[in-house]
């Protein structure tokens, strides 16, 4: 990711953005924040994937790849156009806490009110027509009509319509029409919303990063399609193992994803369209993408499919920069972190991407350390912590007896370096002393999460890794958090440290 400008850049999923309706969405609010990072002088907003959720919650656990979640068309942008009255929606129970999402009363409500807001849209428009015959969306449509049909279960159990373009399913097409136009209409909504978002960021400054898993859901588009052609199969045409990452700081089982691991071989062999079909269509929602778990692309760890965790398991060698060679010089991120080899690096540098750095991570007492700001070159993006980190302050406030005395030692040493003055006698000082640390860094592009500006603890945090749990992928701000004085905080940093546009 290339850049002539130092830029900093705030991390908030859309679903934490405040809203009477359950979550965030692509309302009110959504333009609120925009201003809110114009003012902060940020340049970037970094969202997580947009696609729609599945068991979990998780946005990085899709029922497809290139689709839009249809929770976060905002409601009042229908009443606007005249496809929702008020009372269609204002007045049901969205959830009690306004900092978390229900996620079970929003798989309740919403459908059911967007469909009021289909039975109500003009099909015969030329735009609506033009949409239509791209068939860009057709297949998820047909995809959750099946769902759908069969209550929800997964594609795995869908008995005579398990494979794709066989003539039963063609027969449920034509007999499911009007349900198939509604998912299909969901995608339209979405895309007008989110273009009208974006255009507005960018006449503002503030460019857009978005964010694709590398791996998609079992339950999804891609293996009930594209089984053969993309997966690891068995000769029964069962997955034959799944993916994950071994062991590590974040946990000693290692995280066991589930999701099916791709056939590279077959990829290759067809010059690997369907990731830069998917390359570019992400490329062309997101003024800079970030591409999670890039070291899966150099090498990827196979769990057996029967394991119950992913303490066994074996890496295998993946296709490396070579899938990227048409996307040389493209605005994108690398998500690098993990067990980083050389020959992961050596891959990443053919790419020119940028990797990415951890704040949280660099106060060890060693003076090598990757992740010390000292340490940084411009061609990273430096973060205080991502969505699978606890928030700052709570890192912070969770280190103890001679760790904290070496933690302190290093941040006086990298305050040294950087010649700022520390304040490390309350865990606030030290906060906001780590965010002044990252905007001086030399990361041409810096990434904090709000709640770490906010020096907000760990009720805050957005996704504990390896856990399912109400609290992941659920927390939400609320109006009063974007303070006027943060943003002049903030925008006081970025001209200091020369991020301002």
């Amino acid at each position: 990711m290339e850049s002539e400008s130092r830029e900093a850049g705030i991390l908030l999923p859309i679903f934490s953005l405040p809203s009477p309706y359950g979550m965030g969405t692509l309302g009110k609010a959504a333009y609120a924040f925009v201003d809110f990072l114009h003012t902060a002088g940020c340049c970037v907003w970094q969202v997580l994937p947009l696609q729609p959720t599945s068991f979990g919650n998780s946005p990085y656990s899709s029922c497809a790849s290139g689709v839009y979640n249809p929770y976060f068309i905002d409601l009042d942008l229908l009443k606007d156009d005249g496809l929702l009255d008020a009372e269609d929606y204002q007045n049901l129970d969205w959830g009690t806490d306004p900092r978390r999402v229900d996620y079970g009363k929003i798989y309740l409500l919403r459908k059911r009110v967007l469909q009021k807001a289909f039975s109500r849209f003009e099909r015969n428009s030329a735009e609506w027509r033009d949409f239509l015959q791209e068939e860009k969306f057709y297949e998820f449509a047909l995809f959750m009509a099946l769902k759908d049909h069969f209550g929800g279960v997964s594609c795995e159990r869908w008995g005579k319509y398990l494979e794709y373009g066989k003539d039963v399913v063609l027969q449920f097409e034509k007999e499911h029409s009007d349900e198939i136009a509604f998912w299909q209409f969901t995608q339209y909504i979405f895309l007008r919303q989110w273009r009208a978002l974006k255009t507005y960021a960018n006449e503002r400054g503030v460019k857009i990063m978005g964010d694709i898993p590398i791996y998609v859901a079992r339950d999804s588009v891609e293996l009930w399609k594209y089984k053969r052609e993309l997966f690891q199969l068995d000769e029964a045409g069962n997955l034959a193992a799944q993916a994950g990452v071994p062991p590590d700081a974040f946990s000693s089982d290692g995280q066991l994803w589930g999701n099916p691991l791709y056939c590279w071989q077959e990829m290759k062999a067809g010059n690997y369209s369907w990731w830069h079909n998917r390359l570019r269509f992400a490329l062309s929602d997101y003024d800079i993408l970030r591409i999670d778990h890039f070291i899966g692309f150099v090498r990827y760890y196979s769990i057996p499919i029967e394991a119950k965790t992913a303490k066994t398991g074996n890496w295998r060698r993946g296709p490396g920069a070579k899938l990227f060679c048409e996307f040389k010089g493209a605005p994108i991120v690398a998500e690098d972190l993990g067990i980083v080899t050389k020959a992961v690096r050596k891959e990443l540098d053919k790419t020119g991407y940028a990797g990415m750095k951890i704040l949280q991570h660099a106060f060890d007492g060693n003076p090598e350390n990757e992740h010390k700001p000292s340490n940084y070159t411009e061609n990273v993006v430096a973060y205080t912590g991502t969505h699978d980190n606890e928030t700052l302050i709570t890192r912070i406030q969770h280190t103890v007896f001679d760790e904290r005395k070496t933690f302190l030692e290093d941040i006086r040493t990298e305050c040294l370096k950087a010649r700022i003055t520390p304040h490390l006698k309350s865990n606030r000082g030290v906060c906001g002393t780590l965010l002044r640390l990252l905007y001086a860094s030399k990361a041409r592009l810096i990434v904090f999460p709000l709640q770490d500006a906010l020096c907000m603890g760990r009720m805050a945090r957005i996704n504990s890794p390896s856990t399912v749990s109400d609290m992941n992928w659920s927390f939400r701000f609320l109006e009063k958090d974007f303070k006027p004085e943060l943003a002049a905080r903030l925008s006081n940093l970025a001209r200091q440290y020369q991020r301002n546009r």
